[in-house]
């Protein structure tokens, strides 16, 4: 079965076809992190039927005349499963969905929300269309056929160079596109109204920092970052919110460990399974899946220091 949206983009009317979601179950649980946020917090874990694929945060806010959605989960239940949320806590509309970044865990929720216009990072299109279908593929392989149908190609109609504004109704929303960091295409959302940052993956508390960009681009986002007035934080990845800016402090750590230990590496001569041997050992016991992901990073980073 297929559903039909007309969705209004500058004027012109686009017609979509989406593939209809099965029954989901009960709506997700939300915490209200300041007056009108509400956070739904994911498990720190890699996605697997056990957690049905539950692994980052999302939320949404309300304005006095309709809502934002901040990310969707990595399925798209997950998807409806937040939407029927919103429907519990508010009569008021969701208008527009924020992709902070490109990752699946935080983008194929979209399915559900087929008949709302999505911003995004001016790069998540081209970002999107090389790796969308090797992410389904993956989530079909991590958690099965049903979970993955219904996904859709994730439309970007409101790209974001440097930054939009956003009025839900008496509360503006700041929209800020960052360089390459955690990926090429991160973003942030501030709710002026309360000093909430909705910081994306550019915040991981608990949870290991992924580098899928750019380990000395992302601490100069985190220097630019801190000097955001929030007085709380929503990371991607780790507690529904944290207190802003402290929270950074560990993750700016991680990755000054991470880029000195590469350099010192070498420096010496060493190679690459050298460097997976050793950077960051001192960090093991302070993360979450930190067996998952320092190989990763240190290998993305051998090779964005390599010829420095």
């Amino acid at each position: 079965m297929t559903a039909i949206f007309g969705l209004k983009v500058g004027g012109t009317m686009l017609w979509l076809l989406a593939a209809a979601l099965p029954a989901s179950a009960e709506p997700l649980p939300m915490t209200e992190v300041a007056p009108g946020v509400f956070v739904h917090q994911g498990v720190i874990a890699e996605p697997a039927p056990d957690n049905h694929g539950d692994t980052a945060n999302m939320g949404f806010i309300v304005g006095d005349s309709v809502v934002a959605v901040i990310d969707t989960g990595g399925t798209p239940d997950l998807g409806r499963r937040l939407r029927d949320a919103i429907t519990a806590r508010t009569d008021r509309k969701p208008v527009i969905v924020i992709n902070t970044h490109m990752h699946p865990d935080h983008i194929f929720g979209n399915a559900a929300f087929a008949d709302v216009p999505v911003a995004g990072h001016a790069n998540l299109r081209d970002a999107l269309a090389a790796r969308q279908e090797v992410y389904r593929q993956r989530l079909t392989e991590e958690l099965g056929a049903e979970a993955a149908a219904g996904i859709a190609p994730v439309r970007v109609d409101r790209p974001v160079g440097e930054e939009l504004r956003v009025d839900l109704g008496n509360r503006i929303l700041v929209l800020t596109a960052y360089p390459t960091a955690h990926t090429n295409n991160d973003l942030t959302v501030f709710d002026r109204k309360t000093g909430t940052l909705f910081a994306g993956d550019l915040l991981f508390v608990d949870h290991l920092p992924a580098v899928d960009g750019n380990a000395l681009g992302w601490l100069r986002v985190i220097d630019r970052l801190e000097r955001v007035p929030a007085v709380r934080a929503v990371p991607g990845h780790g507690p529904a919110s944290v207190a802003w800016p402290g929270a950074l402090d560990a993750e700016r750590r991680y990755l000054t460990t991470l880029v000195e230990g590469v350099r010192r590496v070498l420096k010496a001569g060493g190679g690459i399974q050298d460097a997976v041997a050793q950077v960051a050992e001192d960090e093991r016991g302070r993360w979450l899946l930190f067996d998952a992901y320092n190989p990763r990073n240190v290998t993305a980073t051998f090779a964005e220091l390599e010829w420095e």
